[in-house]
């Protein structure tokens, strides 16, 4: 289960952030999941729910996913393709010189929180788990 992983180390790169910009509190979490990346989402919020009152910064933020679709590019005829749909062998030319161009991502892309100033705002961030 590398769910737990990937959340205990988003959950302490959103607390190093939160020391960096002096957050007291976030809200909420966007984090943009590679369709390819093996993360399997309602796991994943399970141990996000888990853990996050485990971290004072985090207890009452929500966690919101979005999917990244997977694309392959083929060398051989330069062209993309949905890569769950096709697989590894390009539909075009039928050629195995392909390879993942996105779709293994686990990015942060937008945190909503509360500063140290009572001021609230908008903070993105890329987290790379996977690669």
């Amino acid at each position: 289960m590398h769910e737990m992983g990937i959340v205990l180390h988003l959950a302490k790169s959103l607390e190093d952030t939160a020391r960096e910009q002096r957050l007291k509190k976030i809200g909420s979490v966007t984090l943009q999941v590679g369709e390819v990346s093996g993360i399997m989402t309602g796991l994943f919020v399970d141990c996000w729910n888990y853990f996050k009152v485990r971290h004072p910064v985090l207890a009452e933020s929500e966690l919101r996913l979005e999917t990244l679709p997977a694309v392959t590019w083929c060398d051989s005829c330069k062209k993309t393709y949905e890569t769950v749909k096709y697989g590894r062998q390009c539909p075009y030319c039928q050629s195995d010189q392909t390879w993942l161009l996105t779709g293994n991502e686990c990015i942060i892309k937008e945190i909503e929180a509360e500063g140290e100033d009572d001021q609230e705002g908008e903070i993105s961030a890329e987290f790379d788990t996977l690669n």
